[in-house]
């Protein structure tokens, strides 16, 4: 299984409504793009104080690389894109096979 880690920073002007239907979009892929085994999403809660500047994780668990590779320029993914990028003022991507 490949876990997929999007890190992110939204922008000041980002609301909690944009951040709710961007989530909602990505959790909504599972049942639209093959391979994808759970999607979750959520704030930072750590009481660490150790995020750097990130807020916000999106995480998506894929069957394998195949599935993961099939995902970044699926037709579906693509067309989020449009929805989710404005808000974003950093974002840091991170996989890994677990």
């Amino acid at each position: 299984m490949i876990r997929h880690i999007l890190l992110l920073q939204f922008t000041d002007e980002t609301t909690e409504l944009d951040i709710r239907e961007i989530f909602a979009l990505f959790v909504s892929l599972k049942e639209k793009i093959e391979g994808i085994v759970a999607i979750t999403a959520g704030e930072n809660v750590s009481p660490e104080g150790k995020n750097k500047h990130y807020t916000h994780c999106i995480t998506i668990d894929f069957t394998d690389e195949t599935a993961r590779d099939n995902y970044l320029p699926h037709p579906e993914h693509v067309k989020i894109k449009p929805r989710f990028r404005p808000h974003i003022a950093d974002i840091l991507v991170f996989d890994y096979v677990c």
